[in-house]
Protein backbone atom coordinates (compact mmCIF):
# COMPACT_ATOMS: atom_id res chain seq x y z
CA UNK A 1 0.00 0.00 0.00
CA UNK A 2 1.02 3.69 -0.78
CA UNK A 3 0.58 6.25 0.99
CA UNK A 4 1.25 9.71 1.35
CA UNK A 5 3.62 11.34 3.25
CA UNK A 6 1.41 13.10 5.53
CA UNK A 7 0.11 9.59 6.83
CA UNK A 8 3.49 8.52 6.94
CA UNK A 9 4.69 10.61 9.06
CA UNK A 10 1.53 10.40 11.71
CA UNK A 11 1.85 6.42 11.86
CA UNK A 12 5.40 6.47 12.56
CA UNK A 13 4.58 9.33 15.09
CA UNK A 14 1.25 6.96 16.32
CA UNK A 15 4.49 4.19 16.42
CA UNK A 16 6.70 5.73 18.52
CA UNK A 17 4.45 7.62 20.85
CA UNK A 18 3.29 3.58 21.60
CA UNK A 19 7.21 2.78 22.37
CA UNK A 20 8.13 4.83 24.20
CA UNK A 21 4.85 4.30 26.32
CA UNK A 22 6.17 0.82 26.29
CA UNK A 23 9.19 1.88 26.96
CA UNK A 24 7.97 3.81 30.18
CA UNK A 25 5.62 1.41 31.38
CA UNK A 26 8.93 -0.91 31.53
CA UNK A 27 10.90 1.50 33.18
CA UNK A 28 8.04 1.69 35.74
CA UNK A 29 7.66 -1.94 36.10
CA UNK A 30 11.25 -2.64 36.67
CA UNK A 31 10.88 0.10 39.24
CA UNK A 32 8.93 -0.79 41.70
CA UNK A 33 10.09 -4.35 41.41
CA UNK A 34 13.85 -3.29 42.26
CA UNK A 35 12.15 -1.06 45.04
CA UNK A 36 10.24 -4.06 46.22
CA UNK A 37 13.42 -6.44 46.15
CA UNK A 38 15.49 -4.00 48.10
CA UNK A 39 12.91 -3.31 50.58
CA UNK A 40 13.00 -7.12 51.36
CA UNK A 41 16.59 -6.68 51.56
CA UNK A 42 16.55 -4.46 54.29
CA UNK A 43 17.03 -1.37 52.93
CA UNK A 44 14.43 1.97 53.63
CA UNK A 45 13.48 3.61 49.84
CA UNK A 46 13.77 7.68 50.41
CA UNK A 47 12.85 8.61 47.20
CA UNK A 48 12.21 7.73 43.67
CA UNK A 49 12.36 8.97 40.81
CA UNK A 50 14.62 12.10 42.15
CA UNK A 51 14.96 14.67 40.10
CA UNK A 52 17.76 17.44 39.99
CA UNK A 53 19.06 19.96 38.09
CA UNK A 54 21.91 17.82 36.62
CA UNK A 55 20.16 14.50 36.26
CA UNK A 56 17.44 12.11 38.00
CA UNK A 57 18.19 8.89 40.02
CA UNK A 58 15.61 5.97 39.76
CA UNK A 59 15.65 5.11 43.81
CA UNK A 60 17.84 6.28 46.87
CA UNK A 61 17.72 4.02 49.41
CA UNK A 62 19.13 3.50 52.91
CA UNK A 63 20.93 0.33 53.93
CA UNK A 64 23.00 0.25 57.41
CA UNK A 65 25.82 2.77 57.34
CA UNK A 66 24.89 3.52 53.44
CA UNK A 67 23.31 5.94 51.85
CA UNK A 68 22.43 4.28 48.27
CA UNK A 69 21.73 5.42 44.77
CA UNK A 70 20.37 3.27 42.70
CA UNK A 71 20.04 2.94 39.12
CA UNK A 72 17.47 0.48 37.51
CA UNK A 73 17.51 -1.14 34.38
CA UNK A 74 15.16 -2.95 32.72
CA UNK A 75 14.94 -5.04 29.80
CA UNK A 76 13.09 -7.52 27.88
CA UNK A 77 15.68 -9.50 26.80
CA UNK A 78 19.75 -9.28 26.81
CA UNK A 79 19.57 -9.87 22.88
CA UNK A 80 21.70 -6.26 22.71
CA UNK A 81 23.15 -6.44 25.85
CA UNK A 82 22.71 -6.96 29.45
CA UNK A 83 20.73 -3.98 31.63
CA UNK A 84 23.57 -3.95 33.90
CA UNK A 85 25.66 -2.59 30.54
CA UNK A 86 23.79 -0.49 30.04
CA UNK A 87 25.24 1.74 32.89
CA UNK A 88 28.34 2.97 31.03
CA UNK A 89 31.04 5.65 32.17
CA UNK A 90 28.58 8.32 30.62
CA UNK A 91 25.69 7.20 32.92
CA UNK A 92 27.62 6.68 35.81
CA UNK A 93 28.89 10.17 35.85
CA UNK A 94 25.12 11.82 35.30
CA UNK A 95 24.47 9.53 38.82
CA UNK A 96 27.14 10.49 40.35
CA UNK A 97 26.66 14.49 39.89
CA UNK A 98 23.14 14.02 40.38
CA UNK A 99 24.08 12.55 44.08
CA UNK A 100 26.48 15.41 44.68
CA UNK A 101 23.52 17.64 44.01
CA UNK A 102 21.66 15.44 46.50
CA UNK A 103 24.09 15.39 49.16
CA UNK A 104 24.54 19.49 48.68
CA UNK A 105 21.38 20.08 49.07
CA UNK A 106 20.21 17.59 51.97
CA UNK A 107 23.29 16.93 53.46
CA UNK A 108 23.75 13.42 55.43
CA UNK A 109 26.87 13.25 57.16
CA UNK A 110 27.10 9.71 58.87
CA UNK A 111 26.07 8.19 55.68
CA UNK A 112 28.06 6.76 53.24
CA UNK A 113 27.44 6.71 49.79
CA UNK A 114 27.39 4.20 47.69
CA UNK A 115 26.09 3.27 44.08
CA UNK A 116 24.38 0.27 43.25
CA UNK A 117 22.22 -1.12 39.56
CA UNK A 118 19.64 -3.44 39.67
CA UNK A 119 19.47 -4.85 36.23
CA UNK A 120 16.30 -6.49 35.25
CA UNK A 121 15.05 -8.57 32.73
CA UNK A 122 11.08 -9.00 32.06
CA UNK A 123 9.80 -12.12 30.16
CA UNK A 124 6.15 -12.40 30.41
CA UNK A 125 5.63 -12.09 34.51
CA UNK A 126 8.36 -13.35 35.40
CA UNK A 127 11.17 -11.11 36.30
CA UNK A 128 15.13 -11.82 36.69
CA UNK A 129 16.87 -9.32 39.49
CA UNK A 130 20.36 -8.92 39.87
CA UNK A 131 21.79 -6.92 42.27
CA UNK A 132 24.93 -4.89 41.91
CA UNK A 133 25.93 -3.12 45.50
CA UNK A 134 28.55 -0.82 44.55
CA UNK A 135 28.84 -1.15 40.95
CA UNK A 136 30.40 2.39 40.62
CA UNK A 137 32.35 4.41 42.65
CA UNK A 138 32.46 8.01 42.44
Amino acid sequence: MHLPPADLCRRQGALSATMTQDRLDLGRQGEDAAALYLQRKGMKIIARNLHTPVGEIDLVARHRRFLVFVEVKTRRSSLFGTPAEAVGPRKQRQIIQAAKWYLNDAPRHRLQPRFDVVAIIVSGEKFQIEHIPGAFES
